[in-house]
């Protein structure tokens, strides 16, 4: 049985993964739509992956100090934050400010998630707990690309990215619960 802080922590961390999963692989379309070369997509990739190991190495130094909780709930909302400024995008500077802001997102809630799971899996450190945050969070990730899919082609990505940060909000929010469950 999970305890009330891991269901918040399992939850919103699916709903995140469901939101930024939209995407998906429908990123290298949009970015060509916004002028977007093969070289111009490996380095805005390549320049969020650096800001992203980065940022996981420094927030993962300072977590513990400053609070996970308060880091993590302030990457959820940068996350959403960063879903709706897809909005503005048209061309590849912005794209690259969109994808920097995501990797600070990243970086502020995926080692604090990690650590606040850990936590407050107590002393039930079992496979299953572990199994179910990540096995589900693919599952919902399948399915995200699939929705994702289907507003592009019917609707737009300006209602992709609206959808985006519409799920990534209520992450947030839902997320911001676990400040109640500060494990010492």
């Amino acid at each position: 049985m999970l305890s009330k802080a891991e269901t918040i922590l399992l939850w919103s961390s699916i709903m995140w993964g469901f939101g930024m999963g939209m995407l998906g692989p429908l990123y290298a379309v949009f970015a060509t739509e916004v002028g977007g070369n093969i070289l111009d997509l490996s380095w805005v990739y390549a320049i969020y992956l650096v800001c992203m190991g980065v940022g996981v190495i420094v927030v993962g130094k300072i977590a513990d100090k400053v609070g996970c909780e308060k880091l993590m709930v302030a990457g959820y909302a940068l996350s959403a934050f960063a879903a709706f400024s897809y909005l503005f995008v048209d061309s590849m500077g912005p794209l690259l400010v969109v994808q920097i802001l995501i990797a600070v997102a990243t970086a502020l809630s995926q080692p604090t998630w990690y650590a606040l799971y850990d936590k407050h899996s107590g002393d039930r450190h079992d496979s299953f707990v572990w199994g179910l945050s990540t096995g589900l969070w693919y599952i919902f990730q399948g399915a995200a690309l699939i929705v994702g899919g289907y507003i592009v082609s019917y609707y737009s990505f300006d209602a992709l990215f609206i959808s985006m940060g519409i799920m990534l909000t209520v992450s947030t929010m839902y997320q911001a619960k676990i400040l109640r469950y500060r494990v010492q």
